[in-house]
């Protein structure tokens, strides 16, 4: 049995909305989290984390939004936690879509990240 495929998606995000649509025509009933709605805990973010196999939180972070450098987490001194909570404490920074199947995840920007993590 597969592991339950999830994606984060923001409704009025037109790369969420591919993500999405790349799912259903694959066939895949994903669990879809509108994660402005329901935000990821800490934990949460931390698991999606490790499965992207990134250097930083700021892989899966809107680094280019308004946000982020209000809150000064441009700072090269944040390490990890810190910048988990920043999203934890504000969805809004979670860059869209981010997907996670077969135990990893994979931020859909461009969808071919998605692809590769679903076969």
């Amino acid at each position: 049995m597969a592991d339950t495929v999830i994606l984060y998606h923001n409704t009025r995000c037109s790369k969420s909305r591919a993500a999405l649509t790349l799912l259903q025509t694959r066939g895949i009933d994903a669990k879809v989290v509108n994660y402005l709605d329901t935000p990821p805990d800490f934990a949460t973010l931390q698991d999606i984390f490790s499965k992207l196999g990134a250097d930083s939180p700021r892989s899966m972070m809107r680094v280019k939004d308004s946000l982020y450098l209000d809150l000064k987490l441009d700072n090269p001194a944040l390490g990890d936690n810190e910048l988990l909570a920043a999203v934890a404490a504000h969805p809004a920074l979670l860059e869209r879509p981010i997907v996670v199947a077969n135990g990893k995840a994979a931020v859909g920007r461009p969808l071919e990240n998605i692809e590769a993590i679903l076969d």
